[in-house]
């Protein structure tokens, strides 16, 4: 990792320790829009570790330099250059102070210090520090932090860093000041401060220890009502990580502030976490249940960083899944417990088929394509382009499979040895394995190739049972199949998989597990496999029947199972299957098959049929009353669009589409009754409650709205979704009845009701941007037909007055939402949705590189597709990649086309 530019290709192999190490940061800013001088005083010394250089050599982008002084003095053998500044010459050990300005006003990337609603706010990973003042902008070095700020009281009146306030108080000429200190040392890319006319919702909470501690949400003064989940949400984090880790907050005070320009969800700075308005607001009216859900993940999650990130964070970018992988496992298990606790299995079932479906979806998506890379990668042009699916979800999974092999006990074990030795350190993904393979006396040295190995691997299964000999043998084998070329090149040798199997009775109870050589039945009728060889088989004894193999229960490793169930086996696992995520895979398993079939049927233009052991399956689960309202919801929710495209050897999204809307009305019109018995039994009369059951009710009967908005004669489920809208008093109900009406007009080219709806939801909440978010997606997404393609009312949209394409969550809710979650009317075999998505990654990357890049990777599987589609995108990214500029963007488009 060089000190100086960055060059073209960045190296894990090339990693050098820093030449020089920087002790304590004093910061001063003069805040003002277009022109903040921003005064740095550093304690540096050579680093003992490190090779000699003659020249310390710093990182800066877009700065002014104005002087620099060395121990006290004006020091003239200091040189700014494109990429930062150069000092000849240096002692071993200085005080060195820098002053420089810079222009937050016209920083439209959002990285670094930047001014969004007329306040400032920060944004620094992972390579923002750089955009704010001259330093070692590498997370690996780690320094304690002093910051005062000073700005105009009048228009700047809250005035916030990262750690404890010492003081604050008044100057002349009416600006007032603010003196921070973080006593712990942390890497540049944690630094943060936020100035402007917010208020905050306060809490003051005892830590497990009995010290108090002061919590903040800040947010602009007409968003405070929107405030209390948030708070809610911080507090149960904190009590969470005291009882799960036995790490408590280790500031005097927690800050979270909500800002509208942000580029990510949020962001994880030491004691001032900054958040994506998104993620914090919230009540009944402007929310979903799905928003109260990720706002508690999403608060969660930044809270568990302080230990998992900020306490220890990553020797170099490489590593970014030691903090980020293992922070979302935190937060899945975080969310799972506020779900069910820890026993509640059917519960933390519901959370666990919800990230999987997402890993599914995405990350094995990413797995196939040209931007496929291990969990630690080993290369990157951007790094930026690396806040990816497969560090952040597959390296979760990595984690979860540590505690798979060892327990919660032993997962726990592991942790406190990791944080006992490397406290304050920023250290390796072999750091954490080391410290949980010791911790269980345990030898993990195949399980790094989890680290190294791209690609998602795939487990075969052949079954054999002796009769005679009550013997039930599985063998298991594992490879990657035909994976990206990307992904090839990183596959050195067999995994170590903890693969968990049942056996089910033909009366539908497990059955007991007992292995070749052991004494006895285990007490568990799940059983984790240990899975370490390219072939292996196991073999279970004293089976007294031929038993239905349960395989992967609670998907115990991120890979994809083979195993040819016949459609009879997987109607048996989904009505009996003991293990509640086998249960619902099972039912995925069966649509997906069919789906998959109907699909090549369409392709070819033959009749569609759906068989009626399918319908029947599908009515079990929707009349089963012992099973949960949002598991059943889940269970009957239809494999996505994009998912199912991405199973066929050539993708036909328009295929893929018809097929899945014939399932969907097939469904709507055979179990119309029990739809409507579903639909009124699941009401929630009365207040809102943002609890798990009362969002599952409201979750399946919403499901069971949308099905019956694809009845042949939508009359019914028109009138019930007008009536759900004019009533509704939660966003939940309202947008479930928005999307129904667009969907239910979607074959007539329009209607009025959905029109009318339309505008009375801008009428209602034109000053609520997150919910014009929603109102601008739901568009995008709509079905839209041959009279009305989506792409004119997207593009028509793009004059709307509500639209600011320098807004990346005004653009993520149109332009993404068409190109990302609309796939039949995004891949017309015309070619417009290509040529739009040109015009905008184009359009993007002259105002936000990151932004921009994350829609270029709409295109990045392009050659999965059929040859007319394949020829449009291939020519929309050769114009992309003429005309832009930013290395965010080349690298996608570049890999893409290689």
């Amino acid at each position: 990792m060089a000190d100086t530019a960055t060059p073209n290709v960045i190296r894990r192999a090339d990693y050098a320790p820093p030449a020089f190490l920087i002790d304590t940061v004093a910061l001063e800013f003069d805040l003002v829009p277009e022109r903040t001088v921003v005064r740095n005083t550093m304690r540096v010394r050579r680093n003992p570790d490190a090779s000699r250089a003659a020249n310390f050599e710093l990182m800066g982008e877009q700065l002014e330099f104005v002087s620099a002084t060395l121990n006290g003095a004006p020091f003239a053998h200091a040189h700014a250059h494109e990429h930062g500044l150069t000092l000849d010459n240096v002692p071993d050990n200085f005080e060195l102070t820098l002053t420089s300005i810079c222009n937050p006003a016209e920083n439209t990337t959002l990285s670094g210090l930047y001014v969004s609603g007329g306040n400032f706010f920060t944004q620094c990973e992972a390579e923002g520090f750089r955009r704010i003042t001259y330093f070692l902008d590498r997370p690996d070095v780690m320094a304690t932090f002093t910051v005062t700020l000073r700005a105009s009281k009048a228009d700047y009146p809250v005035l916030l860093s990262n750690g404890n306030l010492l003081e604050e108080g008044d100057l002349p000429d009416g600006r007032h000041f603010a003196r921070w200190e973080d006593p712990f040392r942390k890497p540049s890319y944690l630094f943060a401060l936020v100035a402007g006319k917010l208020v905050a919702l306060e809490e003051r909470v005892k830590s497990g220890s009995g010290k108090e501690k002061l919590l903040q949400v800040w947010v602009e003064p007409h968003d405070l009502d929107k405030t209390r989940h948030a708070m809610d949400s911080l507090i149960n984090s904190i009590r969470w990580d005291e009882s799960r880790f036995g790490l408590e907050l280790d500031l005097d005070r927690f800050m979270i502030v909500a800002v509208s320009d942000f580029n990510m969800g949020a962001m994880e700075n030491k004691g001032l976490n900054i958040f994506n308005t998104k993620y914090v607001l919230a009540n009944p009216e402007t929310a979903t249940d799905t928003d109260f859900a990720n706002i508690e993940a999403v608060v969660g999650h930044e809270y568990f960083h302080n230990w998992t990130g900020n306490r220890v964070t990553c020797r170099d970018w490489f590593q970014l899944s030691l903090k980020e992988g293992l922070t979302v496992f935190r937060d899945q298990e975080f969310s799972a417990d506020m779900a069910g606790g820890a026993t509640d299995e059917a519960a933390r079932a519901t959370k666990r088929i919800e990230d999987v479906r997402v890993l599914r979806q995405m990350q094995f998506a990413e797995d196939a394509g040209p931007m496929a890379h291990p969990v630690r990668p080993e290369s990157y042009v951007e790094i930026n382009n690396f806040y990816t699916m497969t560090v952040y979800e597959k390296g979760s999974e990595v984690v979860r499979m540590y505690q798979t092999l060892f327990g919660r006990d032993g997962f726990r074990k592991g942790m406190d040895l990791y944080f006992k030795r490397h406290d304050g350190q920023a250290v390796t993904c072999d750091d954490f394995r080391h410290a949980l393979a010791d911790a269980n006396g345990r030898d993990l040295a195949q399980f790094e190739r989890w680290y190294s190995q791209a690609g998602t691997p795939r487990v075969s299964v052949r079954t054999k049972y002796d009769a005679a000999q009550q013997r039930y043998s599985v063998t298991l084998t594992q490879g990657y199949g035909d994976t990206a070329p990307a992904a090839r090149e990183t596959q050195k040798g067999p995994l170590l998989i903890p693969f968990a199997i049942g056996l089910i009775g033909k009366d539908g109870h497990d059955l007991p597990l007992q292995l070749e050589g052991e004494a006895r039945a285990s007490d568990s009728t799940t059983r984790v496999l240990e899975f370490t060889q390219t072939e292996q088989t196991f073999t279970f004894v004293n089976v007294a029947q031929e038993p239905l193999p349960s395989l992967l229960r609670n998907f115990s490793a991120p890979v994809i199972v083979e195993y040819d169930y016949s459609a009879d086996q997987l109607a048996f696992l989904l009505a009996h299957d003991s293990d509640p995520f086998n249960r619902w895979e099972a039912g995925q398993r069966l649509a997906t098959r069919e789906l998959l079939t109907l699909a090549g049927r369409a392709t070819t233009g033959v009749p569609l049929q759906l068989d009626d052991s399918v319908v029947a399956a599908f009515a079990r689960v929707l009349t089963d009353e012992t099973l949960s309202p949002s598991f059943r919801e889940l269970a009957l929710m239809l494999p996505s669009e994009a998912y199912l495209a991405e199973q066929m050897a050539e993708s036909n999204p328009a295929a893929v589409h018809a097929a899945r809307q014939f399932v969907r009305k097939r469904l709507a019109n055979a179990l119309r009754k029990d739809w409507l018995a579903v639909y009124e039994k699941h009401r929630t009369p009365g207040a809102y409650e943002a609890t798990p059951e009362a969002s599952g009710h409201r979750a399946l009967k919403n499901l069971a709205l949308s099905y019956l908005a694809e009845l042949d004669d939508p009359a019914e489920a028109v009138r019930l979704a007008s009536a759900q809208y004019d009533a509704a008093n939660n966003m939940t109900d309202r947008s479930a009845a928005l999307s129904a009406l667009l969907n239910a007009s979607a074959a007539k080219g329009g209607s009025i009701e959905a029109q009318q709806a339309l505008d009375d939801f801008y009428r209602r909440f034109e000053k609520e941007p997150l919910v014009i978010d929603k109102w601008f997606a739901l568009q995008a997404t709509q079905r839209g037909s041959a009279q009305r393609p989506v792409i004119e009312i997207v593009r028509k949209l793009m004059a709307h007055p509500a639209f600011n394409l320098k807004n990346p969550n005004r653009a993520r809710s149109l332009i993404f939402s068409f190109c990302a979650a609309n796939p039949a009317q995004f891949h017309a075999e015309d070619g417009s949705g290509y040529v739009f998505w040109a015009e905008q990654v184009i359009a993007l990357d002259a105002i936000n590189p990151q932004v921009a890049a994350r829609l270029a990777r709409s295109l990045e599987l392009w050659r999965r597709f059929t040859p007319t589609l394949r020829d449009g995108m291939r020519a929309a990214l050769e114009k992309v990649a003429s005309q832009v500029k930013s290395r965010d963007v080349r690298e996608i488009v570049e890999k893409a086309l290689a």
